[in-house]
């Protein structure tokens, strides 16, 4: 972390209303726990689709009298009950970060209450941010040998961090095995009809559908949500009232299976075949994560009333039903639930389930964009296009790259396996492992930031891990037999994000070594010793404090700079969102006469860099705003030479009242700058708005107002400020090279000179990431020997 101060302005961006039992607040919830069945229980809902036709595969077919298919529902009903409903319901949900869920919520939780957090570029001032606070004080927290031994060891944190990305891997494998199994799940019930289709028919129908999902992601899930929830109600209330006729029809007794003592009788009979089995009850309870991960979009008492009023009493009769039935008919589970609908009704009950598998495959899809966008922010994952796809649903984004290589992967696991139950032990071993790691990383918060006993938390790990433990051995059994297929998908993106992380590790320890001498630039004055032509220059670099080398490259390449400069680093912190109010950090570089500054554009993990056309209005009213605070804070008054670089301001760009705006559409920067561009420059700026006019954006002119008791150093500057904006900004980036010395090691040559030279090539670039306008950019290429 480097060290900075930093002060703070009230921030009226509040962390969290207080809850109000009121008619009012239960509406509301209502009304999100009838939109989170759409989004969040999608996958989840249509498991009885393939967990019977799973669980009794293999030598488990031998097995098929009555108590060994009670004590299977005995085993699905009670993993329901433990798992989703006792961990995620009653103890995760409470785990969340500002409203935010899933495992990177749980490692941003554990980031600020201790010191594992390995991002590069932190500062003490972060943690001001009013996100930063939320939950138990952590100033509070004792510093127990356990947390201790933890922050000493860095190779211990980025373990930790591995561990968390190991989870988002296995996430992004849910988004390749949940769309293949769903939709080949789904119409699979054709082959029960009287006009079978041939595999080969089948097949194809199934990856028809599958291009369609994927093809219809870049619509954005909240142009056709209005339709998942109403689907996800029909299909519970199908999968209710067959399992409930299910039950009465065939079988009542099966009733008694709901005690754990049919578990017992299940493995006394099946012993070895029983244990395998337990990969294909686990499907049972996949797509839970949901619950979690979504929990960002809704609030946790939404998603406890849809799964305890809804889900939860919906799965468990189904699951009854179909045991019933099977009990009578133990030799139909290979089509066990299409098989157990009555005839009268089988057709409408197949187009549900095709409509309810879709709608839980879309769930899951918009998570893995999610959980990318995360990694990305994380420092983990190559710069990739991200669009916001709704303005109304925070966080729902979408990845044009990332949504192709899912669809290929998806079609290729289809077209390979063609296999429900092989994509299952995939599937179930992926979800499993997720779960695994959720268990341990919500240990640690229990530790951390609940700041309970480390004995409360070692039984909540061992209980669930005892669970988990049991179904993962299963699942792992059946690597063979398909459960390979997440090991691999988590492997290749593994390699990727490690490649990525190391590379820009490398990069920035070299910039962080490597930086300006502030004596070096205060040596030479004012000028720089180069001439200061008018407008502002917005030096791009990843450094927090200091000058970054590159800029030493300029001054003594280039013959002339702009009279304002402005060193801007635009990073991410251990948030789920940073306010507008908090998100720009000012502080001044040198002594007043050299006008250079910088500016700190912060934002968490959820955010979206969006391209509204105001950053450079947003800049210039925080830079006036601070020049104003500085003359009359104390704070900033001090002579001395390290003060120079390093004090820092939160300026407030909704309140900032330095300057005097007007607005003017369709405002052509040309006639405000005759004096300063050629014509020549002035005609490429014309033809470029003529192209891109999207890109016309709304032009701002300040002006300082006129108070009679402004110092006129403040004064002086703020005019320099005004004159330079209307002049022009221009964007300054390093075009880097990163390479490996002579003397690396070839392991190192081959990650360094291959593989992230690889992906720098081939993701977006930083000019474009970062939403720079193209004709204002400046790029000067430098060579990174690391």
């Amino acid at each position: 972390m480097e060290p900075d101060s930093a002060i703070s302005m009230p921030s009226r961006y509040p962390i969290r209303p207080p809850r109000q039992l009121s008619w009012v607040n239960l509406s509301r919830n209502l009304i999100l726990a009838y939109q989170s069945l759409g989004v969040v229980y999608g996958d989840l809902s249509t498991s009885p689709l393939y967990v019977y036709s799973s669980t009794f595969t293999g030598k488990l077919h031998n097995h098929n009298s009555e108590e060994v298919i009670f004590g299977a529902f005995s085993l699905i009903f009670w993993t329901i009950t433990m798992v989703p409903l006792l961990k995620y319901v009653f103890i995760l949900l409470s785990a969340d970060d500002n409203g935010e869920g899933g495992t990177f919520a749980l490692y941003s939780l554990l980031c600020r209450h201790a010191k594992f957090s390995l991002l590069p570029n932190q500062q003490a001032a972060d943690e001001e941010l009013s996100a930063y606070k939320y939950g138990p004080s952590s100033q509070v927290v004792s510093s127990s040998r356990l947390k201790m031994f933890l922050e000493k060891h860095k190779r211990l944190r980025t373990a930790l961090l591995v561990v968390v990305l190991l989870g988002a891997c296995m996430v992004i494998g849910d988004g390749v095995l949940t769309p293949a199994i769903s939709v080949l799940s789904s119409v699979s019930g054709l082959q029960v009809t009287e006009e079978k289709l041939t595999d080969g028919e089948l097949l194809l129908l199934a990856c028809v559908i599958l291009v369609g999902l994927f093809a219809l992601q870049h619509c954005g899930t909240h142009r056709v949500a209005f339709l998942f929830a109403p689907i996800v109600i029909i299909w519970l209330i199908s999968i209710f009232s067959v399992g409930l006729y299910n039950t009465i029809h065939w079988n009542p007794a099966v009733v008694r299976a709901l005690s754990p003592h049919y578990i017992i009788k299940f493995f006394r009979e099946t012993g070895k075949d029983g244990w395998i089995s337990l990969g294909g009850v686990l499907l049972s309870i996949t797509g839970t994560e949901a619950m979690f991960a979504d929990l960002g979009h809704f609030t946790a008492l939404s998603i406890r009333l849809a799964f305890a009023f809804a889900i939860y009493p919906c799965l468990v009769v189904q699951y009854m039903g179909q045991a019933a039935f099977l009990s009578k008919n133990p030799d139909h589970n290979l089509y066990s639930f299409y098989d157990s609908i009555p005839a009268p009704v089988f057709w409408p009950v197949f187009v549900v389930a095709t409509l309810a598998s879709i709608v839980g495959s879309q769930a899951v899809i918009t998570a893995t964009f999610s959980i990318i966008k995360q990694c990305h922010a994380l420092g983990c994952f190559p710069r990739v296009k991200v669009v916001h796809t709704s303005k109304h649903i925070y966080g729902q984004v979408y990845i044009p790259e990332i949504n192709w290589i899912l669809m290929i992967l998806t079609l290729a696991i289809t077209i390979g396996f063609q296999d429900t139950t092989l994509i299952g032990n995939a599937y179930g071993l992926a979800c499993m492992m997720v779960m695994f790691i959720t268990t341990f990383l919500m240990a640690l918060v229990i530790i951390f930031v609940w700041q309970k006993s480390v004995v409360l938390a070692a039984i909540f790990l061992i209980f669930f891990w005892f669970i988990e433990g049991m179904y993962l051995s299963a699942a792992l059994i059946k690597v063979p037999q398909g459960g390979w297929v997440p090991f691999v998908l988590s492997f290749i993106f593994m390699i990727v994000m490690y490649v990525w992380h190391y590379g820009m590790r490398k990069k920035y320890n070299y910039d962080l070594h490597n930086k300006v001498s502030l004596k070096w630039l205060l040596g030479l004055g004012p000028s720089l010793g180069i001439v200061r032509v008018p407008g502002i220059g917005l030096i791009y670099s990843e450094l927090a404090t200091g000058v970054p080398a590159i800029f030493s490259h300029f001054v003594t390449n280039l013959p002339a700079f702009h009279k304002v400069l402005v060193f801007v680093c635009v990073k991410s912190v251990q948030v789920p969102c940073v306010s507008p109010e908090e998100r720009f950090l000012i502080g001044r570089i040198c002594p007043r006469p050299y006008r250079m500054y910088r500016c700190i554009v912060r934002y968490g993990y959820k955010d979206i860099q969006r391209d509204d056309g105001d950053f450079e209005d947003l800049l210039i009213q925080s830079i006036a705003e601070f020049i104003q605070m500085e003359a009359v804070e104390p704070q900033f008054s001090s002579p001395e030479i390290s003060s120079f670089d390093g004090r820092m301001a939160v300026i407030s760009t909704r309140t900032s009242s330095s300057l005097i705006s007007s607005e003017q559409e369709g405002f052509d920067v040309g006639d405000s700058i005759q004096s300063s561009k050629s014509l020549t420059l002035q005609s490429m700026g014309s033809v470029y708005d003529e192209e891109n006019p999207q890109m016309r954006r709304r032009q701002v002119r300040f002006q300082v107002p006129s108070n009679v008791g402004m110092d006129p150093a403040v004064r002086e500057e703020l005019m320099d400020l005004i004159q330079a904006k209307e002049a022009g900004v221009a964007y300054i980036m390093g075009h880097s090279y990163v390479k490996a010395r002579r003397s690396s090691s070839f392991l190192k040559k081959l990650v360094i000179d291959m593989g992230y030279s690889f992906l720098r090539k081939n993701c977006r670039g930083p000019a474009v990431a970062l939403n720079i306008p193209h004709i204002s950019l400046i790029e000067v290429g430098m060579i990174y020997y690391v």
